[in-house]
Formats: structure tokens, C-alpha cells, sequence
């Protein structure tokens, strides 16, 4: 149970600081990528040890693809992400007085561009997730290495799409949200799903070293 509310918790403050700073900034590329990111590096430190800090249905998807966890745990993990960050988005509403802006994702750009930019997005934050966990020598810096990661892919993809790499952060926005965002949320689902299970592939049969 203390990995599920683990999971929930860093989820939470993903939603919280990641989609808030988006609306008070008016989605400003560096501080948006930089808040993602630096809640990464804070959960990874404080939450790692208990849950991994996943706090991303797609991160989860590629550690049970790689057989790093089970398909209970997947499930659980899943749904706390998804609470987490419903009760985020709550939060996000009440402060603005507002369920219309909720930084949820979306694009103007056409659906095959959204979905190509998602997925490979998602591949590229994924496969370094899996190549700086795969080895203990990396343990202390693997938090900075991820959170580094998504601000990188968040400065490329919020023009595009305001980079979500993650079902769960844009599920809960999209949900209170509604209108367009959540008439486009399937594709914020599908996408980093594919990339990860992509970089998954990648990642077992290209660069794991079997020994």
C-alpha cells in the first residue's frame, strides 16, 4: 500500500506544480520544462526508495514490459497515478476559481504530428529512464539524469502538443477540464503508451546487456 500512496503522492505534486506553473506562466516553455522537470528530482529522492517514483502510466507500462514489476503492481500503479492526479487538478481548479484552465494538453497541430511527437518524445524520456536505472553505479544521480530528461523533451514538445509523456497528467486536467482537451485526450493516452513499449523494445533488445 505505501507504494500505491507513494505513487499517488508524486503524481499529485506533478499535476500540482507542473500544470500550475503552466497556467500562472501562460505556459512560458523554460518554466513549464523546468517544473516538470524539477518535480522529478524532488520525487525521485523522496519517493524512489519506497515506489520507484514512476508517477507515469507509461514509465510503469515499460517497467512491466522489462519485467521490473508485476502486472498487479502496473495496475495499482496506474490508478494511483490517475487519482493523483485527478486530486491535483481538483486543487488546480479551486485555486483558480476555474475548471477551464486546468493546463491540460493539447494541439492545434494535426493528429499524425501529435501522435509522432508524443511517441517518440515519450521513447526518448523512457529509454533514458531505463538505461540510468539499469545499472547501481548510477543510483545517486539517476533522479537529476530524469528530471534533466523530461525538461528536455517538455522545451521540443510544448509547442507542438505542451508535452504530456504521460497518460495520467493529462487524464486528470483533461477530465475537469472538458471541451477540446478532453476531445483530444485519447491521443495524449495512445501515444506515450506506444513510445514507451517502443523504447521498452529498444531498450531489451539493442542496449541491455545480457550478461
Amino acid at each position: 500500500m505505501k507504494k500505491y500512496l507513494s505513487e499517488l503522492l508524486g503524481t499529485f505534486v506533478l499535476v500540482l506544480v507542473g500544470c500550475g506553473t503552466a497556467v500562472v506562466t501562460g505556459a512560458n516553455v523554460v518554466a513549464t520544462s523546468l517544473a516538470f522537470g524539477l518535480v522529478i528530482v524532488a520525487m525521485a529522492y523522496s519517493i524512489g526508495n519506497v515506489s520507484g517514483c514512476h508517477i507515469n502510466p507509461a514509465v510503469s507500462l515499460s517497467m512491466l514490459l522489462t519485467k521490473q514489476m508485476t502486472l498487479k503492481d502496473f495496475i495499482f500503479y496506474v490508478i494511483a497515478q490517475i487519482i493523483g492526479a485527478i486530486l491535483a487538478s481538483l486543487v488546480l481548479a479551486f485555486a483558480f476559481d476555474s475548471f477551464k484552465v486546468l493546463g491540460a494538453n493539447s494541439f492545434s497541430c494535426s493528429i499524425p504530428v501529435a501522435l509522432v511527437i508524443e511517441c517518440l518524445l515519450t521513447f526518448i524520456f523512457v529509454l533514458a529512464i531505463l538505461g540510468v536505472t539499469s545499472k547501481k553505479d548510477y543510483k545517486q544521480i539517476s533522479g537529476l539524469v530524469i528530471g534533466l530528461t523530461l525538461v528536455l523533451v517538455h522545451l521540443l514538445g510544448i509547442s507542438f502538443t505542451g508535452t504530456s509523456v504521460n497518460p495520467a497528467r493529462s487524464i486528470g486536467p483533461a477530465l475537469l477540464q472538458g471541451g477540446h482537451s478532453l476531445s483530444q485526450l485519447w491521443v495524449f493516452i495512445v501515444a506515450p503508451l506506444i513510445g514507451s513499449a517502443l523504447a521498452s523494445l529498444f531498450y531489451k533488445y539493442v542496449l541491455k546487456d545480457e550478461k
